[in-house]
């Protein structure tokens, strides 16, 4: 009898591990797993990249997905039902848009914060200095358009100071009017402190009214997550020390 029970537990032994055999390990209680997609403003590019990398790391099993873009096109993108776990928007009116659609799991949080300078070709060539400069028609000048949140901080700016720019061009998101003075197109473009730090052919002209348009930037679960979970991971590992760090280091605010 004993021999016989002997050889039964020996067969359910091989017969357990032959089905796992070849089989991904299933995660440990509690943990995340799976593909998490995150919409993010196109500021955030270099530090969610990085903090994206971090994150697959600290949760293996994980892979991260990002679209960057001007935070406005993204919330149209959502509204209309593009799958998406996480929204990080450059501003709270354009996180509203998808409050407002009931797309949002739950209340969205400042994170960072971010501010204006004038972006200008390395070593100043044009001598700009004041936002007033901008004003100049020797200048051209590229503006992100005004439903994109770098466009209505500057404006704001602008507004504050009383000066009137004349831009050449309107583009949809921070990264393309920074692109603008890489490329040598314009002579400056009003962009965030982030883009201009992260840059390595331009310099950051930092003027006083950028203290009066200060872009908050909310970050949210979103209501129809496929992965709610990592949704959840990936906010939570934003409030971590490691994340904190990348992002001071790119410039960002403390919010």
């Amino acid at each position: 009898m004993r021999a016989a029970l002997a050889a039964l537990a020996l067969a359910a032994t091989m017969t357990v591990t032959a089905c796992g055999g070849g089989q991904d390990p299933a995660p440990a209680a509690g943990g995340v797993s799976g593909d998490v997609t995150v919409f993010a403003a196109a500021s955030l590019t270099e530090a969610f990249t990085k903090i994206g990398k971090d994150f697959e790391a600290a949760n293996p099993g994980t892979k991260v997905t990002f679209n960057f873009a001007g935070s406005s096109a993204l919330a149209t993108q959502i509204t209309q039902g593009a799958p998406a776990d996480v929204f990080a928007a450059a501003s709270p009116a354009t996180m509203k848009t998808v409050v407002d659609a009931g797309d949002a799991a739950g209340t969205p949080i400042v994170f960072v914060k971010n501010q204006l300078v004038i972006a200008v070709p390395k070593g100043n060539p044009k001598g700009i200095a004041t936002l007033e400069n901008l004003s100049r028609p020797d200048l051209k000048v590229a503006l992100c358009a005004e439903q994109v949140p770098c466009g209505a901080a500057a404006k704001k700016a602008l507004d504050t100071a009383g000066v009137k720019v004349t831009p050449v061009t309107l583009e949809q998101d921070v990264k393309a009017a920074l692109s603008k003075v890489k490329l040598g197109e314009v002579d400056a473009a009003l962009v965030y402190r982030t883009d201009t730090k992260a840059a390595a052919d331009v310099d950051g002209v930092e003027f006083p009214e950028s203290a009066t348009a200060i872009n908050g930037y909310p970050v949210v679960a979103l209501k129809n997550a496929p992965n709610q979970a990592g949704a959840d991971a990936f906010l939570a590992y934003l409030r971590s020390e490691p994340a904190k760090a990348v992002l001071t280091a790119a410039g960002f605010q403390a919010p």
